[in-house]
């Protein structure tokens, strides 16, 4: 059994849950221990699990685990993996196992799933301006002292709302921020490198407040012209590490190191190589880099974006996919379509339609590879339209089973409570959990 690396969190309580009938994904017919899925002997081909059901090829998670510490260590970066994306207390466990400095958040509550795990080290990176989630959170930390939270600003109204919760909180230890340094037209963060210092002075001055580095996402750059957003990449982060040396310059930095933070899954080699190069401070400069998807990568958006990270790095194999969803035939309407029992609760389609990937007719010896001439078209809420080429008709009957792939891993997590872990064979040897 191919086990994932396992750490120091608090996963007893996911282990020993009973789950009850109902639960998407699992045939049950009583309620089972979770640590129980493992010695079922199902397997997704011969029908034993419920359907749709979504899973995750174990040998996959090690190696885009494995791969990705190596890229960190030779590049000189350190991972905070975005953890909205999986959601996962299991999956955050084989993170930090294998290395990562800490877990990056996106809101106040996804914070708190995370420290109820035992998860130690949290970047939020997003605003914190709710007066409710700040007070939420400096619970958190001036309960906790061995709990490390930074967050992030982007204006001097945000600033002074965090200072005036400090000061009235009672924690007795700075709460540590970076600077968001946005891009014109996307997201939140500084529009011009002035705005980005005087927020950067105002934290610096502040009570109760450390400037303790700069954040930005270059993720957002992403278009038909992949050559012009390579520039746009680089000009950003010239931005960001200029934005570094003023600050530093001015004596703003007062902690230990300098926090220098960006890298999504789309261009964190660019980051690791720019950042990487940043030196002549006050003191040393951290890169972390907040690849999420990087984990399961998939079969669409993240797939094609990885293999141009591929191509820059002299064509070494890199992140392969991981995640799947399967599905039952349920219809066949007309000789070049097939109605499957998966649809948009099930499977991501933001960033295009799930690829169908294999068929397979439960008792036969094993499933069989689809081409580019299969694909889905459409998706209602509890169904897919699956094309099938002309010609090949009786491939495919009623009851049996395709696996797809996806694009856009973010997406498809959210609508698991549970997701299965196999084996290449697809034996399934255990589960993970999200918290949504």
């Amino acid at each position: 059994m191919t086990q994932l690396p396992t750490g120091g969190l608090a996963l007893s309580q996911l282990d020993e849950q009973l789950l009850q009938p109902g639960v998407k994904g699992l045939a049950l017919t009583a309620p089972l221990r979770q640590h129980m899925i493992g010695v079922q002997r199902w397997n997704v081909l011969a029908g034993d699990t419920g359907f749709p059901v979504a899973l995750l090829k174990t040998s996959a998670l090690r190696h885009n685990l494995a791969w990705m510490r190596t890229f960190c260590e030779r590049h000189g970066a350190l991972l905070a993996p975005h953890g909205k994306t999986t959601m996962s207390p299991q999956l955050f466990d084989a993170q930090l196992a294998n290395g990562a400095w800490g877990i990056t958040l996106a809101t106040a509550a996804q914070v708190q799933v995370a420290a109820r795990f035992g998860v130690r080290r949290v970047l939020l990176a997003n605003e914190l301006v709710a007066a409710s989630d700040i007070r939420v959170l400096l619970h958190l930390l001036r309960d906790d002292p061995t709990f490390e939270l930074f967050a992030l600003a982007d204006s001097l109204e945000g600033v002074r709302r965090l200072a005036q919760a400090v000061a009235a909180s009672g924690l007795r230890r700075p709460l540590p921020l970076l600077v968001e340094l946005g891009l014109t037209g996307k997201r939140a963060g500084c529009r011009t490198a002035e705005e980005a210092v005087a927020v950067a002075r105002a934290i610096a001055a502040a009570p109760g407040l450390q400037l303790a580095g700069i954040e930005g996402y270059e993720g957002l750059l992403v278009s038909n012209d992949r050559a012009a957003d390579l520039e746009r990449v680089e000009t950003f982060l010239q931005g960001m590490t200029a934005l570094v040396s003023r600050c530093d310059d001015e004596g703003l930095f007062t902690g230990p190191q300098i926090l220098l933070s960006a890298g999504g899954s789309s261009y964190f080699d660019q980051v690791a190589q720019r950042f990487g190069g940043v030196a002549d401070t006050s003191r040393p400069v951290l890169t972390i880099l907040r690849s999420g998807c990087y984990l399961t990568n998939d079969h669409g958006h993240y797939f094609d974006l990885t293999r141009e990270l591929d191509e820059r790095a002299g064509g070494a194999v890199g992140l392969v996919p991981a995640l799947e969803v399967w599905s039952t035939v349920l219809s066949r309407p007309e000789p070049t379509l097939a109605i499957l029992g998966m649809g948009k609760r099930d499977a991501s389609f933001d960033l295009g339609l799930p690829r169908a990937l294999l068929r397979h007719r439960p008792g036969s010896d094993g499933p069989v590879a689809l081409d580019d001439g299969w694909r889905i078209e459409k998706m209602n809420d509890q169904h897919a339209y699956l094309r099938l080429p002309e010609g090949e008709a009786d491939q495919l009957c009623v009851g049996d089973l395709v696996g797809c792939g996806i694009s856009h891993p973010c997406t498809t997590f959210d609508k698991w409570s549970v997701l299965l872990l196999v084996e290449d064979d697809y034996r399934v040897t255990g589960a993970v959990n999200t918290f949504f």
